[in-house]
């Protein structure tokens, strides 16, 4: 039966964290266990050589004197003695040494961590018993009012402390047995969406919640208590404000109060924001304070917001609005509006077309005489014998029009126009204002090619895509840049997107490209139509004919080089071949194609010949040197007769043989001996049959050599022989 301490030792987690300087152990001891005891907890890696010493278990001042941990000195494990309970210490920082008697140290010191693993041991609780608490009709469903505390003692971070809250009973149930929400994971209690329409319609009363709060997360086990939660409903206090008046400069203490506002649910935060931002603050009270003297040239309005805030910064229900009025005295001219740049105005606009509205301010109050601004135009005066006025202008809003008189484009108008408050009373002040006004240019002008007929390009028909065709150049009259941006295209004559074109935004030329391989089986030759076009839309009359230009590309025919029947040429021949002897004949693999020339290269030995026409290769003379299993390598070139630029080669390898064996003719004598003319008694006749087996039909020709001799006389015409089958004959 397997010991209790060895089978805890097995399931324990024994790890060894990452190197360090010593390594540390650490072992896991189950709080409150309720085995036998001693508990053995890991076996320490003591050094196997050393058989003398004494194990030393040191620690904390409390751990080395009452345990609960030692050292079996016959096992070397670590053991525990006692019951530990992680609430009372999490963990233990042990070290392990072998001393000798005289204290000097055989191995070590070894840290060792221990840690408690924490049982769900502790029932969590509530902070307080009863809770109570003040819920204002017109709260926002889902914010919270209340935020329940509890505690459990168990480990930090794990299920045994996980707390979850819950409503189990509400007390009454009416009008709605959900009239509340609790939130498990952070005990925040709020209307919910159907409390809070109920609560708006019923008058005030009370709650009662019994709430729970549990541990060991959304798990059904685990340990749990309760609390209640008086709830009474009050009336809404959170009213609107009415607008606030005030005197600028106004001389009384500040902060100077001028408001207040009330939240009657409970745990209420009061948050002020001013709009733009002012001199402005609320107390804990709800009281409105503004802090400081207001300037109305500065800031003539305030729009505040009160907000009804709980703990986490969540507004109860929506803020409240006060409107703050800073009273004004007329101590302000008119100022007109600044302008860094001309107001521009395109030549031909008709009659009425706006040129600007002059929108000067009045710091004074709005709305009132003070701010009251009417406009009148001071020039320009209308020219002399000019029908009309060349601007209008509406004296209560300042528009300014185009009038009747025409302009040109390139003109600089300066329009002075003067502003005055309280509707232009007298005593009331007045600034001038300018604008300066400039006509500008309308594209008008239509883009158009420099030259409109490219002379023909020629492209070989294998012009690698990316070629450069042509570059187009084009031209634009109007004098604004954007006005003289171009846009290219081919219109005609690249059905199958042969071509494209290539340019910069802002460029006049643009470069014709090619863009796929030429055929000139498809076609010979291609006529493109390449029109521009403004990028911007056209004013006036549309594009002339200087907007396209035409461009021929005529594609060159591609011959391919002549291609041979074979790659390469073999012949075996024996070495006593003789010259003019046919070996093979080179031929081009289309015997339909155009006349070839050969020729022979790399022919060291000249050996061999080739017929020019023909490509009949011959033996030029007798192989003189060749051995038997020797390679001979030329190489045979082909070019058209027509196109000498057009070739190709092929290598001919030539083996040697061993030659044929000698054969010697047998001499007999024959009973005629007058067989040669004139008749002489000297007379010679060879006979032989032809024995050789390699001569076709026994024939073969016989090779004599006739040396001179003075003791024979030589006849001065030639010798008529006749040859009959086997016999050949060699007169001297």
């Amino acid at each position: 039966m397997v010991p209790v301490w060895l089978l805890l030792f097995c399931l324990s987690v024994a790890q060894v964290f990452p190197e360090v300087q010593p390594a540390e152990l650490y072992v896991e001891v189950p709080e409150n266990y309720g085995g036998n005891f001693p508990l053995y907890l890991i076996k320490l890696p003591l050094p196997p050589e050393e058989t003398e010493g004494e194990i030393v278990l040191s620690g904390t001042p409390s751990v080395a004197a009452e345990g609960p941990f030692a050292v079996d000195p016959e096992s070397g494990f670590l053991l525990v003695t006692r019951a530990l309970d992680r609430e009372e210490q999490a963990e233990y920082r042990l070290q392990v040494t072998l001393e000798t008697e005289d204290g000097r140290v055989l191995w070590g010191p070894r840290p060792v961590l221990v840690r408690v693993k924490d049982e769900n041991d502790q029932v969590p609780h509530f902070s307080q018993s009863i809770y109570r608490v003040q819920l204002s009709q017109g709260t926002r469903p889902g914010i919270p009012f209340l935020f329940l505390e509890a505690l459990d003692e168990d480990e930090p971070g794990t299920a045994n402390s996980d707390l979850r809250f819950y409503i189990l009973n509400q007390a009454p149930a009416q009008p709605s047995p959900d009239m509340f929400q609790l939130e498990p994971r952070l005990g925040a209690l709020a209307l919910s969406p159907e409390g809070s329409t109920s609560l708006d319609q019923a008058e005030e009363g009370s709650y009662q919640l019994l709430v729970q709060v549990k541990d060991m997360g959304d798990q059904a086990s685990g340990h749990q208590a309760t609390a209640t939660v008086d709830v009474s409903i009050v009336e809404n206090t959170w009213v609107p404000l009415d607008p606030v008046h005030l005197a600028e400069n106004l001389q009384v203490p500040y902060p100077h109060p001028m408001a207040q506002v009330r939240w009657s649910g409970g745990d209420i935060h009061y948050h002020l924001e001013s709009q733009p931002p002012g001199p402005f603050d609320v107390d804990a009270e709800g009281k409105l304070y503004v802090t400081q003297e207001l300037d109305r040239e500065a800031q003539a309005e305030y729009l505040l917001q009160v907000q009804a805030r709980n703990t986490r910064g969540e507004d109860y229900t929506e803020p409240l609005e006060l409107r703050v009025v800073v009273m004004d005295e007329n101590d302000n001219a008119p100022v007109c509006p600044l302008r860094d740049s001309p107001v521009s105005i395109p030549e031909l606009s008709p009659p009425g077309t706006k040129v600007t509205r002059l929108l000067a301010e009045d710091m004074d109050a709005p709305g009132s005489p003070n701010s009251h601004i009417v406009y009148q135009l001071l020039s320009p005066e209308p020219e002399e014998g000019a029908d009309g006025r060349a601007f209008e202008l509406d004296f209560t809003s300042g528009s300014v029009t185009l009038g009747d008189a025409p302009l040109r484009a390139g003109q600089n108008i300066l329009l002075q126009v003067m502003a005055a408050d309280q509707g232009g009373a007298e005593g009331g002040l007045s600034s001038t204002c300018e604008v300066a006004v400039t006509i500008t240019d309308v594209n008008d002008h239509a883009p158009e090619f420099t030259v409109s007929q490219i002379e023909p390009v020629s492209l070989p028909e294998n012009a690698e895509p990316g070629t450069l065709v042509a570059t187009l150049m084009a031209t634009d009259a109007d004098l604004e840049p954007a006005f003289r941006l171009m846009d290219f295209a081919i219109e005609a004559g690249d059905v199958e997107g042969t071509f494209g074109l290539d340019w910069e935004p802002d460029s006049s030329h643009v470069q014709l490209r090619l863009l796929k391989n030429l055929s000139y089986e498809a076609a010979s030759s291609h006529k493109l139509v390449v029109v521009v076009r403004s990028v911007t839309e056209l004013v006036g009359p549309g594009p002339g004919p200087g907007a396209t230009a035409t461009v021929t590309v005529l594609v060159e025919k591609l011959v391919p080089p002549p291609k041979l029947d074979q790659e390469s040429y073999e012949a075996s021949i024996p070495v006593s071949t003789p010259a003019g002897s046919l070996l093979l004949t080179i031929q081009p693999s289309d015997p339909g194609s155009s006349p070839l020339r050969f020729s022979l290269v790399n022919d060291s030995e000249g050996w061999l010949c080739i017929k020019e026409v023909s490509g009949e290769v011959h033996t030029a003379r007798p192989l003189q040197g060749a051995q038997p299993g020797d390679m001979y390598t030329v190489l045979v070139e082909a070019q058209y007769e027509d196109e000498p630029a057009l070739s190709t080669s092929a290598t001919l390898v030539i083996h040697f043989l061993k030659a044929p064996a000698a054969w010697a003719p047998t001499l007999h004598p024959v009973p005629a001996r007058h067989l040669c003319t004139p008749r002489q008694d000297h007379g010679v006749v060879i006979s032989g049959p032809g024995e050789d087996p390699g001569l076709a039909g026994g024939h073969g020709p016989y090779s004599f050599a006739l040396g001179p001799n003075p003791t024979v006389p030589m006849p001065t015409s030639p010798w008529p022989c006749t040859g009959w089958s086997h016999v050949s004959t060699q007169c001297p």
